[in-house]
């Protein structure tokens, strides 16, 4: 049987049938989140929802914020949509911006997203610590030491039950260059280590071919346990570990990043674009370049992609002398 969709006997408009949930096709029905708690005006109820919606996906509502839809930021206590440009996580804002300041570090971890949004005042680090959920321990670590011994011990998805050693990093704590991939494979699991066995070599081979050295650079994972049976990572489990990735990169301050493969890619910026969407130019990453290649497995398998993958290191390594200089030279 058909019903008439409303909220306290007011009709509802067909446009946000959406926002209150469809138990049936042909009768919309309040949901429990709202039904728990009355409602005074069929404007309440759809207020109520919408605020709902934000809490539980991160995500941005039509007509209240004109961005695409993007991980959650929570600071201060509270919830705001954050979007994303080009396929590059940016914060964007609405109200004036508030007056430029000093502050501590304290207040910097405790930044809502309206001033997240005033790049005048934050660096590229600042901004991506803020991404931290405000009410987690890692904003409190104030070295690498601290976060991996954190993440050697704490749990925070059903694969890090199941590694056999967490993968947290490795190479030099005040790199330029940080590379990052999307998740260690066997051998890393059993090692502990990022990027070993053939793959590893071969992308010791890449950063040989730019003057850098293994231990030059700083070497990291969306994931810091494996996936099983090498599968791509999920949204849920980059979600609960890319803060400790966000905390790296903020306690290192790389001058430019690589990521290799389109899920690092696709992870770290915050997208769905294709690898070759990505590659060819520099994506933004809160103000940090980013430069997106072929992951080395792929190019052990597919040996053509080598060409290609030369082209865009090259790109990344004349930037990096532009930025830091041409001292490498001399290694």
């Amino acid at each position: 049987m058909d019903c008439e969709p409303s909220v306290d006997n007011a009709p509802v408009p067909p446009t946000l049938i959406p926002y209150l949930g469809v138990r049936h096709r042909s009768c919309p029905t309040i949901p429990a989140a709202i039904n728990e708690r009355p409602m005074d005006s069929l404007e309440e109820a759809i207020l109520e929802r919408l605020r709902f919606e934000i809490e539980m996906s991160g995500g941005t509502i039509p007509g209240l914020q004109a961005v695409t839809p993007e991980r959650k930021v929570e600071a201060a206590g509270s919830v705001e949509a954050v979007g994303s440009v080009e396929g590059a996580r940016s914060v964007e804002a609405t109200g004036p911006a508030p007056a430029p300041r000093n502050r501590t570090e304290t207040e910097k971890a405790t930044l809502d997203v309206t001033e997240i949004a005033d790049s005048s005042e934050l660096s590229p680090y600042d901004r991506i610590a803020a991404l931290i959920p405000a009410d987690s321990p890692l904003r409190d670590f104030q070295t690498l030491a601290a976060v991996e011994e954190w993440v050697a011990k704490t749990e925070l998805i059903e694969l890090d039950k199941t590694r056999l050693n967490p993968v947290f990093g490795v190479g030099n704590p005040d790199a330029d260059l940080m590379v990052i991939g999307e998740a260690p494979g066997a051998n890393e699991d059993e090692q502990g280590e990022p990027f070993v066995g053939r793959a590893g070599q071969l992308l010791n081979d890449i950063l040989a071919a730019i003057k850098f050295a293994r231990s030059d650079v700083y070497i990291a994972n969306i994931l810091k346990s494996r996936p099983t049976k090498n599968r791509n990572p999920t949204p849920y489990e980059v979600e609960a570990h890319i803060p400790i990735l966000y905390k790296q990169i903020a306690l290192i301050r790389p001058r430019i990043l690589l990521c290799v493969g389109k899920v690092a890619g696709n992870s770290l910026l915050g997208n769905t674009l294709s690898l070759s969407a990505m590659r060819g130019d520099f994506q933004d990453f809160h103000g940090l370049p980013t430069v997106v290649t072929f992951h080395p497995a792929a190019l052990l398998r597919n040996p053509e992609w080598k060409r290609p993958t030369w082209e865009d290191v090259k790109r990344l390594k004349a930037r990096y002398d532009e930025l830091v200089g041409s001292q490498t030279e001399a290694r």
